[in-house]
């Protein structure tokens, strides 16, 4: 079994989690898939806002794909949530990314 049927296997039984579904998003970008990455990162993102690994990854996604503004929106959100959860490292990597991106 490859590792998005067996990470898929494992959202049968848990859908809800958001480890599982931000892995899933990963390996979907390995492949090249990245539509199929943002998406389920996006719906992660709606149901757990709070679940900040997923901006860096989301941003980067987007930047690749020539998404600036919305990497930029994705990016300031993050640090938004980060900053929340008083998650300081989170919030350093997404700053430093959008700073990357923007200057």
């Amino acid at each position: 079994m490859d590792r998005i049927q067996q990470l898929k296997a494992y959202l049968a039984a848990s859908p809800t989690d958001s480890f599982l579904q931000h892995a899933l998003g990963l390996e979907y970008i390995k492949l090249g898939e990245e539509e199929q990455a943002k998406r389920i990162f996006e719906e992660l993102l709606a149901a757990n806002p709070g679940y900040v690994g997923t901006y860096y990854q989301l941003g980067k996604l987007l930047e690749k794909t020539g998404q600036t503004e919305e990497a930029v929106r994705v990016y300031q959100e993050g640090m938004q949530q980060a900053t929340a959860a008083g998650d300081q490292h989170a919030f350093g990597e997404l700053r430093a990314a959008l700073e990357d991106l923007i200057y």
